[in-house]
């Protein structure tokens, strides 16, 4: 008897040994070993630490030198964390310095145009896990700029609208390009896509899930889809000592 049509016999317990199997089949399916409070806590912080372990002597032995040889310029005190980012096509990156990148990311460059396409990322940075950063032409994302998971940057679209070239398998037009620019302390929540041609402004927050199709002012709230200006953020309090005028005096 094929296994397919034991299964098929087993499933249907029309017979008495099919019933049989399939009782001993669901007691096996479900078996499991009593925990021992003890015993399993410790084999699970061991488990987590080895994991652990392991995980960072690959980031600061494998995954960063290898990622950092993709770059322009040193990136200092660079921080990767679930593997290595994927790069694809032709890109100029560019770090600064403090900044941490999830592996679960992808840097993609522009390959149907004349120049390299270029990334600048500033100091103090984070961008977070399934972010996709698609550059056309550049992309600059400033000092402390925060992208949380699941973020697109689409610098370019890579199909052009028209069908028959789309069919034909040519590539985005020249119309279809932009610059993205996220100034000084940006954030970007989960789930933000910016779209080519934007820049947002310095402190400006986007809600998740938006999709940012122009330009943002400095030190607002937006969101929607497309995204609007819901608010004005207060500009941050100067520190303590005084003004920036003062300090500055």
């Amino acid at each position: 008897m094929a296994v397919g049509t034991l299964k098929h016999w087993v499933k249907r317990r029309d017979h008495p040994v099919s019933r049989l199997l399939y009782r001993l089949a669901k007691a096996a399916r479900t078996f499991e070993v009593p925990v021992i409070p003890g015993l399993h806590r410790a084999l699970y912080h061991l488990h987590r630490g080895s994991l652990a372990a392991f995980a960072n002597l690959l980031r600061v032995f494998y995954y960063t030198p290898l990622f950092k040889s993709q770059l322009e310029g040193p990136a200092p005190r660079l921080y990767l964390y679930s593997g290595m980012p994927l790069v694809t096509g032709a890109l100029r990156i560019r770090l600064g310095a403090d900044c941490r990148v999830s592996g679960i990311t992808t840097l993609s460059g522009r390959t149907s145009g004349t120049a390299t396409p270029s990334l600048e990322v500033g100091s103090n940075v984070d961008i977070g896990w399934q972010n996709t950063i698609a550059v056309g032409r550049r992309v600059v994302l400033g000092d402390n700029v925060r992208l949380a998971g699941q973020c697109f940057l689409a610098g370019y679209p890579g199909h052009p609208l028209d069908p028959a070239a789309r069919a034909q398998g040519l590539a985005e037009t020249e119309d279809q390009v932009g610059d993205i620019i996220l100034e000084d302390d940006v954030w970007l929540t989960t789930g933000v896509t910016v779209m080519a041609g934007v820049r947002i402004g310095r402190g400006t927050v986007v809600a998740a899930g938006s999709v940012v199709t122009k330009d943002l002012p400095p030190l607002v709230l937006a969101g929607g889809v497309p995204a609007r200006v819901i608010r004005p953020l207060a500009p941050a309090a100067p520190p303590p000592g005084g003004s920036g005028d003062a300090r500055r005096a």
